[in-house]
């Protein structure tokens, strides 16, 4: 005795299989990681380090760092620097340079400062 076969039957069947495990191996295959959230550094913290960085640059040794009140302490051939970065109200910061020694205030010291400060914040 022969058996019929329904052929649409067992067609529609097998493609229906072939469609489900398709769909599971994509759902099984995918898996989205996010990029480790890294928030940018605030315009305080840039200028903050590019002041550190603008004092290593110039020999100056560093003797003190307040960072909460915007303070860096050193002194470069006994001349006192004094570096100040302030955040203002309009959310901007400012950075003063100061350099004293037994004669006096040290412009020179105070511009070379400046302008490796300006460097390393790329101006």
């Amino acid at each position: 005795m022969t058996r019929a076969i329904n052929r649409p039957a067992a067609l529609f069947r097998r493609a229906a299989e072939t469609l489900l495990a398709a769909a599971l191996l994509l759902i099984a295959g995918c898996y989205y990681a996010p990029p480790p959230y890294a928030p940018a550094p605030t315009s305080f913290d840039r200028s903050w380090e590019a002041a550190r960085g603008a004092a290593y640059d110039e020999g100056v040794r560093v003797t003190g760092e307040d960072r909460s009140r915007g303070v860096i302490t050193g002194i470069s051939n006994g001349q006192e620097v004094t570096i100040n970065v302030f955040r203002q109200a309009d959310g901007s910061v400012r950075v003063e340079f100061n350099a004293r020694g037994p004669q006096g205030t040290n412009n020179d010291l105070a511009g070379r400062l400046s302008r490796a400060y300006d460097r390393r914040m790329g101006r």
